[in-house]
């Protein structure tokens, strides 16, 4: 007969861990402490922006001398809806009709089409600021019913600015 095999059994030498393993977790809370740390200044950085007080006015505003500036989708410049040519005559003929007004008046509003370029948009109000704008307004909805915009129909006219001096 074969002889049987004897199974041998190994005690354990002390009762299974069952505390939680805290290292893992430390490591974790100390890198999200420093990612924080390292945002958190990043997130204090202010922007200076004016916004508007809230106010209803009964009485529309009077449009007859304001300056508004369309992009179109296809990038076309149009002032008080007279299509300019190229980026210099723009400036140019908004130099001339800047220069008519008082510095406190030289106000230029910005009307963008929904699918214009964003970088034309922005070549355009710099283009305003070299011009000598003071104050640049986005306009950022249609135009209500009854708005008046110099140089449309049934609008008044543009005021024409007098020529440079030389």
């Amino acid at each position: 007969m074969a002889m049987a095999k004897k199974r041998q059994w190994v005690k354990p030498q002390a009762r299974p861990n069952s505390d939680i393993n805290v290292t893992p977790l430390v490591d974790v809370v100390l890198v999200l402490l420093i990612i924080f740390m390292v945002l958190t200044p990043l997130l204090e950085k202010d922007i200076e922006v004016r916004v508007p007080e809230t106010e209803v006015e009964n009485t529309p505003p009077e449009t007859n001398d304001q300056l508004v500036v369309q992009l179109t989708e296809q990038g076309a410049i149009k002032i008080n809806s007279e299509t300019v040519g190229g980026q210099e005559d723009y400036v140019n003929r908004l130099k001339r009709v800047l220069a008519a007004k008082p510095r406190d008046e030289r106000v230029v509003f910005f009307m963008a089409e929904d699918k214009a370029n964003y970088g034309a948009l922005i070549v355009v109000m710099d283009g305003a600021k070299t011009a000598g704008a003071v104050v640049l307004g986005m306009a950022t909805e249609d135009l209500p019913q009854g708005a008046v915009v110099p140089g449309q129909e049934g609008a008044a006219p543009a005021p024409e600015a007098p020529a440079p001096t030389p």
